[in-house]
């Protein structure tokens, strides 16, 4: 399986499933779609109204990856379940806390 997140000279872009009320926040693994791409799966407790569930998704992921909220950013997918979100920072740095995050919640 690939993994679902690119880096660049500034960071990484991570393709998200976002389940909104999904009873708690996390992220939980990497998924393969049928189309064949892969992604983060991640769920939240907030609701998919007025950019609720996206804010609350963005600061997870800072939370997790351990950088500033502000490094985070919705790049695709406002009102989708599918989404692009770019995150700054060192791209090795975090490319290696994705793996654990991800390898983490196989061994679950």
């Amino acid at each position: 399986m690939t993994e679902p997140w690119r880096t660049s000279t500034t960071g990484v872009s991570i393709a998200l499933r976002v389940t909104p009320r999904g009873g708690r926040d996390g992220i939980d693994g990497i998924e393969q779609l049928s189309d064949g791409r892969s992604v983060l799966k991640v769920r939240v407790r907030a609701i998919a109204d007025a950019g609720e569930a996206n804010r609350a998704v963005l600061v997870l992921l800072a939370k997790s990856l351990r950088v500033p909220q502000a490094s985070v950013s919705l790049l695709s997918g406002a009102t989708s379940r599918l989404k692009q979100v770019a995150v700054e920072g060192d791209p090795a740095r975090l490319t290696q806390a994705l793996r654990e995050i991800a390898s983490a919640k196989l061994k679950d």
